[in-house]
Parts: structure tokens; C-alpha cells; sequence
């Protein structure tokens, strides 16, 4: 039997009960009794740090939490990780998501834990959290730091960081002055939390509460509200429980059936590309593989009935206040497998019966009414994108879903930065934008740069889209006719190395192609000229490329997926 609670993951000495001396006399040093020594001991892992502002209001939650475990007679144990915020890890966030992971594997494995809490937020945090605990598979419960409050700006509600695109991009088009962009920057992210829009972090949100890691309805709650404190208590109430029962284990959450219920979910929240990564990443620790051929059949049988922003108006305190996620989960209930588990013990269907019936229309709709009627990600395939392609529909623009244009390449970031706006760039709105070198191995880390700036010889004459297309991701707060993922990458020899300014390239939505058109014996030739980037010389960057996988399979690192 497993040793639980002080006896368990004890340091080595060659004497168990002086471990067991020692480790108690650190505790007793720190003001701890020996009844309280006794207890099931819950781990709370925080991700609070200076450098995420997202996550400001962490420690309170990580309180809140500790306070639950004690009401039910745990012992609470607060510890960190790495904290991941998009705008404070250069070059990507991604590229620093498997570090994370390995770290929360590593910190839930060896400490003396009989559940653990993961607190998450910003895009990358709850998913390297799901992977580290599915690894180690300690009983584990999800609890996020949740969104912010929307702005308001001269009578428009404001939500980081669609509108932050927005904005930005009438700055760069002459169409907003200096002071007009300060004084909406102002008002962008007027509180704690993370992105009020279904960005990344709203999405892997109510993802993890669809595959069961969190208590039902609690992905949608403010930051800054009581219900964010309340629910913070009750998870940590419950994690005692799961300490005491020894589960239920991520083993028993993630299942084949939970992840195609968030496939599911996905299509119908119109959520971020980027989950597309961190689902394949997150099954992948379980053995199971994510098949992205179904999330492409789930969107044609399940329309986005979320009137969220970018896809629609709304923002998650709208959701919250609307019936929360089970009010949607209820929506979807014929295309959802009802019997699987959730952390509480409930099943999807169990809830979906007892929660309340009120729901409003105008933020989750009803099926007969919803806010885009087609898939709102489809996936791509074609000689361009062999491994497959992702476009997010529901924040593209028709008009180009059935698009040829030729050729306008960038072969780096720099490359793009430099040339962008020069007014010489040979670009017209029929041009097809093409940004490489920008994947998981060539950037290294896949950025979200993949929804590339209108160049300002056109955005200054009023153009807001094009087709645009790249090995890289793009943030969920983003919109645009945005081509992303292609997979193989370049950096790992893939066809968009070999694209050359002027080919022609066609895009076709409703028929989920995009292909370059030059013929084979061409790229052949172009095959036996191209040389490999040179490798980061050493350290954590050069793991990172020697072994991390595509985007289809989720950028994990190679020899941490578990075979199916």
C-alpha cells in the first residue's frame, strides 16, 4: 500500500524513520504540532509571480484554497513553479510550457503530497499544469485565477487583447492618434485577471472543466468576484476529499471521451487555435492521440453558440452571469458523451440535470440561432500542409475563404519586422502573406506571430484583412483570414520552405485545402538546395529543438509522450 501524508516520497538516507525524524523536525521548527503532522496533506501549487499580472489576485486564491483545506481537515502546503504570462516570456510562451511542465511532473512526483491544487490562468499555465499532473497522476483538481472585468472606453466596452489588436491596428493605419491609443490603453485591462475575451486562457479554462479537472461552473468566475474566493474554498474542501479517497487520478479524467466532449466545446465557444497544441499536448501525457480529423467533423455538426468576443460581443463575466458552462454543456447535450467523469464525482450528465435553468440567449444561444453556423476552426490539409493546417473561421473573412494569390514570403521574424512597411514591399490585397522559420523548431517556440500585420501601404488606405499563412500560432484574442500551424514547419523541411515569392498559393475553406501551386519536379529542386537552420549551441533551447514534436502532436518534448 502507499505510504500517504509525511511518510510518502521521503528523502533518501538509508533510514526511513530518520527521514521521517528529520522531515517532522523542520516541520515543528516552522510552528507546525504534531496533530496537524497527521493530517492528509493537500499541496496548493500557486503560479503567482511579479512578472504575470494576470495572475495578481493567485495568492489570495491560493489562500482561499488552503482555507477549504483546513475547514475539512487537511494540512495545506502552498509551493511554486515557473509562472508563464504571454507578454513576459521572450520569444514565446510555448517555448517555455514543457519547462514548466516537467517542473510541476517533477515538484507533484517527490514532494510529500496526497492531492495536489493546480491554480492556472494565463494561456500556457493550466495546460503545463494538466500535463505535469497527468504524468505524475496524483489526484489533482484545477482551480484558475479567472478573468477580468471588461473596460470601458467612451461608451465601448473594452477586453484585452482583442480590442488591443484592434486598436493597435488603426494606430498603425493613421486612423487613431497617440493620445486616443492612451487613453483606451488605460481602460484595456482594468482589473486582475486574464483576458475577458474567449483568448487562450478562457479556452483552456473551459476546457480543463470539460475534461473534469475542475468543479462545474467555476471556469467562469472574475477574478475579482466573491464567487472566484467561494470557489477557490470549495476546491480545496474537495481536494481533502480527494486526498483521503486517493481520487479520482488524471488517468481517470482523460479519456477519449472527455476529449472529443471538448472538441466539442471548442467548436462551440469558438475558442483559440492554440488549444489545438495543448489538447494533442495534454492527451499525449495520457497515451492518447488528438485527432484533429474529428475536431474537423465535430464543427460541421456543432455550430458557435458563445456570443463572446473575437466571434462575438460579449465577455466571460457575460458568460458567467449567463448560466456558465454547464448552461452551455445543457446546449450541447446530444453531441456530448454524458457519462464522462468529472474531479467531483459527478458526470457531465449528472450536472447538466441539476443546474439551474436559467440561461441568456443573447450571450449562449440556442442551436436554432447561433452566432456562426459553420465550424468555427476547420483544419487544412494539401502539398502546402501535409500534417495539416488550422483556420479559425469564425474570426476570418468570408470573402477569402476561396482565395488565390501569389506569393509574399518572410523567412524570419526579423525578416518581418524589417520589411513590413517598407513602402517598396511588391503586396496587394490579392497577395497571400507568407511568414516561416516561425514554428516550434524555427523560432524556436511558435510565437503567436503568425496573424501578420497589414502592411500600412495598405491598412493606411482601410484594408483589415488578407489571407495570411505560416508554421507559427496566433493568440485566440486575434481575427483575420489567418492560416496557422502548418505542419511539417519549414525549419523541419516542410513545403513552406521551399515557397517562393510570386507562387501562387490557394486557399480553399469549405473544401480544406491549401496547396502551392508549383509542380513537383520544381520543388524537388528547390528540396536539394535548402540547408537546415543551425541548432542552438546549448542548454535548454537545444533540448527544445533536438526533441519537440510538431503542432499536431502538441509541441511536447518527445520522450515525455506516452505511446498509445
Amino acid at each position: 500500500m502507499a505510504k500517504k501524508g509525511l511518510r510518502s516520497r521521503l528523502s533518501r538516507y538509508g533510514d526511513e524513520e530518520f527521514a521521517l525524524f528529520l522531515r517532522r523536525g523542520f516541520l515543528k521548527g516552522a510552528g507546525y504540532t504534531d496533530d496537524a503532522l497527521e493530517r492528509p496533506i493537500v499541496g496548493v501549487l500557486s503560479t503567482a509571480s511579479d512578472f504575470n499580472p494576470c495572475h495578481k489576485t493567485a495568492p489570495q486564491v491560493a489562500e482561499a484554497v488552503a482555507k477549504g483545506v483546513r475547514l475539512a481537515g487537511g494540512l495545506p502546503f502552498i509551493f511554486p513553479t515557473i509562472s508563464l504570462h504571454e507578454a513576459f516570456a521572450g520569444p514565446s510562451s510555448l517555448l517555455l510550457r514543457n519547462l514548466m511542465a516537467m517542473d510541476v511532473e517533477e515538484m507533484v512526483d517527490n514532494l510529500p503530497l496526497d492531492a495536489v491544487v493546480l491554480i492556472g490562468g494565463c494561456d500556457k499555465t493550466i495546460p503545463a499544469e494538466l500535463m505535469g499532473a497527468i504524468s505524475a497522476d496524483m489526484p489533482a483538481i484545477v482551480v484558475n485565477v479567472g478573468s477580468m472585468l471588461a473596460g470601458r472606453h467612451e461608451g465601448t466596452r473594452l477586453g484585452a487583447c482583442t480590442d488591443c489588436r484592434r486598436l493597435w491596428a488603426a494606430y498603425r493605419a493613421g486612423s487613431l492618434d497617440g493620445p486616443e491609443l492612451d487613453r483606451a490603453h488605460d481602460q484595456l485591462m482594468p482589473t486582475s485577471g486574464t483576458c475577458m475575451v474567449m483568448g487562450t486562457a478562457s479556452t483552456m479554462a473551459c476546457l480543463a472543466e470539460t475534461l473534469g479537472f475542475m468543479l462545474p461552473g467555476t471556469a467562469t468566475a472574475p477574478a475579482v468576484s466573491s464567487d472566484r474566493a467561494r470557489f477557490s474554498e470549495a476546491v480545496g474542501t474537495h481536494a481533502v476529499t480527494m486526498a483521503k479517497t486517493g481520487g479520482p487520478k488524471p488517468s481517470e479524467l482523460m479519456t477519449k471521451a472527455s476529449l472529443r466532449n471538448a472538441s466539442v466545446v471548442l467548436q462551440a465557444i469558438s475558442g483559440s487555435t492554440n488549444a489545438l497544441v495543448h489538447l494533442a499536448a495534454i492527451a499525449g501525457r495520457a497515451g492518447i492521440k488528438y485527432d484533429l480529423d474529428e475536431l474537423d467533423r465535430v464543427g460541421r455538426e456543432v455550430p458557435t453558440l458563445l456570443d463572446l468576443k473575437p466571434a462575438g460581443m460579449n465577455f466571460m463575466e457575460d458568460f458567467h452571469a449567463a448560466g456558465g458552462l454547464p448552461a452551455l454543456w445543457r446546449r450541447l447535450k446530444d453531441h456530448l458523451d454524458l457519462s464522462a467523469k468529472l474531479v467531483n464525482g459527478e458526470t457531465i450528465g449528472d450536472v447538466i440535470k441539476r443546474w439551474p435553468a436559467y440561461v441568456d440567449e443573447k450571450v449562449i444561444r440556442p442551436l436554432d440561432n447561433p452566432v456562426v453556423k459553420g465550424a468555427a476552426i476547420a483544419i487544412l490539409s494539401g502539398n502546402l500542409a501535409p500534417q495539416g493546417a488550422a483556420i479559425k473561421i469564425a474570426a476570418a473573412t468570408p470573402d477569402l475563404f476561396q482565395h488565390e494569390g501569389p506569393a509574399v514570403v518572410f523567412d524570419s521574424l526579423d525578416d518581418l519586422e524589417a520589411r513590413i512597411d517598407d513602402p517598396n514591399l511588391n503586396v496587394t490585397p490579392q497577395s497571400v502573406m507568407v511568414l516561416r522559420n516561425a514554428g516550434p523548431i524555427g523560432a524556436p517556440g511558435m510565437p503567436e506571430a503568425g496573424a501578420l500585420p497589414i502592411p500600412k501601404k495598405l491598412g493606411s488606405k482601410g484594408l483589415k484583412d488578407m489571407v495570411r499563412i505560416s508554421d507559427a500560432r496566433m493568440s485566440g484574442t486575434a481575427f483575420g483570414t489567418v492560416v496557422l500551424h502548418i505542419s511539417p514547419e519549414a525549419a523541419a523541411g516542410g513545403p513552406l520552405a521551399l515557397v517562393r515569392d510570386g507562387d501562387m498559393i490557394s486557399l480553399d475553406v469549405k473544401g480544406r485545402r491549401l496547396e502551392l501551386k508549383v509542380d513537383e519536379a520544381e520543388l524537388a529542386k528547390r528540396k536539394a538546395q535548402w540547408k537546415a537552420p543551425a541548432k542552438p549551441a546549448r542548454g535548454y533551447a537545444r533540448l527544445y529543438v533536438d526533441t519537440v514534436t510538431q503542432a499536431e502532436q502538441g509541441c511536447d518534448f518527445d520522450f515525455l509522450v506516452e505511446a498509445e
